[in-house]
């Protein structure tokens, strides 16, 4: 008997040992298994709630537990979460007086990054109405070619982009679209430009609207459109519904945000990260949010120590920026303790963390229409996420074989796509099903039907096509490897960009470099460019470039054109512009 008791209990203290050699991350695993779980559970709950519980029921109950907490610093200003339910009463009841608006109807803004478009959200769910968060820099042609995509009745502006309003108006009214500037103090003389000023604003209550304005809202509902970057030809506009905004606001939940984080948004609200990663992900947790109106990287560590902020967000080359200001004594002296967000490089991920200190990196990846995403829970330097068997249960994806010359990807005899081994890179696809649906792009069928493909591994299936390669190692881990239309073929074989980008910059004199294919008359594939940006106050080193490139890249795979400019161009979330397709 004591034997057996013995031999139980002994080998009960070796079990942690025995699970920490076949899995060293057994801990963090699990730990994201437990909130996976949880995350379900209530995603299930909300699915089954009637009447509907939106994100905007989720922050009324904030409102409720803690009205008198602060929601939203910006600049001078503080709004508590009952400041913010009170503001977008006002607003809700003015819109639907002046502008005449409905449930069901979709409202279009173009704002930047200010409070009022946060009260103006909430204003908007509150009477049951979807908003399309435009680009503010777009103007003229893309900007009316984003407007139409969503099918708005009514365009709410703020007053700094009258001009860009006034150069679409004839065409809005045309369309019979109502055309509304915000935050201005009197009516203006522009014919079919109406106001909704300040005063008239304030004038109305601020008391509870009536639910019964939104009863016909459902999880299916679209709740945003939110438009691709654009790194190549005209943005489409995605739809977010309901159930996906809900899905994307617990990226916090799973980085470890808490509701006494401070949280840093500067990324555009027009967009996915900012938005729904920052704000209404915040929401959900109950936090409190630093609002800025545009990244700068000389401001970014004061604004962390003045607000005290936790937690804040990256994209791009956000991370790298901020690696290439001058250094300080006080660069360790702040109270951040997480960065989530995607797109940061493994050498500048180690040299963030070197240089400002012990701030857990939580690198994710997903895109705006995509149903399918990863979470580097560990912190594993360079990967955007790790494989996970409740993960993969619930979302079925694959890395399958792809044709870069065809740009298709490769089928076998049966017409069936092929698998790549593990280690190898391949074209990501996710199984498209109710629990992960893919709602595609407004008014734009064709592109919607071109994100998918059939007959993948059995007749009848259907996958969402994310357009990136990845590569899975043996642990796990998965690593964006390059984009479909970054990668081109020259002499026979596969370039990845991403890949001969990060070989330049290690060059002293470069400090970026965006590398994509061109054509040459007379010869198949494309052809390596690279458009650099030099480093302040260095030239152009011909010979240590050359030398560098030559022992470090395959002959196929070295750029043949270099292009010197002052600055790369970037979309308004800091991706590169692939110019040369």
């Amino acid at each position: 008997m004591y034997i057996l008791i013995y031999t139980i209990f002994s080998g009960l203290a070796i079990l942690p040992l025995v699970l920490y050699l076949r899995n060293p991350y057994f801990i963090q695993d699990l730990r994201y298994t437990l909130t996976c779980i949880a995350i379900g559970f209530r995603l299930e709950r909300v699915k089954r709630s009637k009447p509907f519980y939106s994100m905007l029921d989720s922050f009324l109950d904030k409102v409720k537990v803690h009205p008198n907490k602060q929601f939203i610093l910006f600049e001078k200003s503080s709004y508590t979460y009952r400041d913010a339910d009170r503001e977008s009463n006002k607003i809700a009841r003015a819109l639907s007086q002046h502008a005449v608006l409905k449930e069901g109807d979709t409202v279009a803004l173009l704002m930047g990054n200010e409070p009022t478009y946060v009260f103006v959200w909430l204003a908007l769910a509150k009477l049951g109405c979807a908003a399309a968060l435009l680009n503010h820099n777009l103007r003229s042609k893309s900007l009316m070619h984003c407007f139409s995509c969503c099918g708005a009745k009514v365009l709410l502006a703020a007053s700094e982009f009258q001009g860009a309003v006034e150069e679409v108006l004839s065409s809005l009214t045309e369309h019979g679209v109502s055309v509304y500037l915000l935050g201005v103090e009197e009516e203006g003389n522009t014919e079919g430009l109406k106001t909704l000023s300040n005063n008239r604003v304030q004038q109305t209550s601020d008391k509870a609207l009536d639910t019964q304005l939104r009863a016909k809202v459902t999880i299916k509902s679209p709740a945003l459109y939110i438009y691709t970057s654009g790194t190549t030809g005209l943005p489409k506009a995605a739809v977010i519904t309901q159930e996906r905004l809900y899905i994307a606001s617990n990226m916090q939940a799973i980085a470890g945000v808490t509701s006494d984080d401070i949280i840093y948004i500067y990324l555009p609200l027009y967009h996915t990260a900012g938005f729904v990663m920052g704000l209404t992900a915040a929401m959900e947790r109950g936090s409190t949010i630093v609002l800025r109106r545009k990244f700068s990287a000389s401001q970014f560590w004061d604004d962390c120590r003045k607000y005290n902020v936790t937690v804040i967000q990256y994209i791009g080359e956000i991370m790298r920026y901020l690696c290439n200001t001058p250094k300080k004594d006080n660069d360790r002296h702040h109270k951040v303790r997480l960065a989530f967000g995607n797109g940061i490089r493994a050498d500048t991920w180690s040299e963030f963390l070197e240089r400002f200190g012990d701030i857990r990196v939580c690198e994710c990846y997903g895109a705006t229409e995509g149903n399918i995403g990863f979470v580097n829970y560990i912190g594993k330097v360079g990967a955007i996420g790790r494989e996970h068997f409740l993960h993969k249960a619930g979302f079925p994806y694959a890395l399958i074989e792809y044709d870069t010359e065809r740009e298709e990807p490769v089928r076998d005899s049966k017409g069936f796509c092929v698998k790549v081994p593990q280690g190898e890179t391949g074209l990501l696809v996710a199984k498209i099903s109710s629990r992960a649906p893919f709602s595609g792009y407004a008014q734009n069928q064709q592109q919607t039907d071109r994100k998918k493909l059939k007959d993948v591994f059995v007749k009848g299936d259907q996958y969402f096509n994310s357009g990136d390669l990845m590569r899975i190692d043996h642990e796990g881990f998965v690593y964006f490897m390059d984009r479909i239309g970054d990668t081109f073929r020259w002499k026979g074989e596969n370039v990845a960009t991403t890949e001969v980008s990060d070989h330049l910059i290690m060059v002293a004199c470069i400090e970026e470099a965006n590398v994509y294919g061109v054509k040459v008359p007379g010869h198949e594939g494309r052809i390596g460019m690279a458009a650099l940006k030099l480093k302040e106050n260095m030239d152009f080193d011909s010979k240590a470039t050359y030398e560098h490139v030559r022992t470090s890249l395959p002959s196929y795979a070295r750029p043949r054109f270099i292009r010197l400019q002052k600055s790369l161009d970037v979309t308004g979330t800091f991706k590169q512009m692939k110019t040369g397709h």
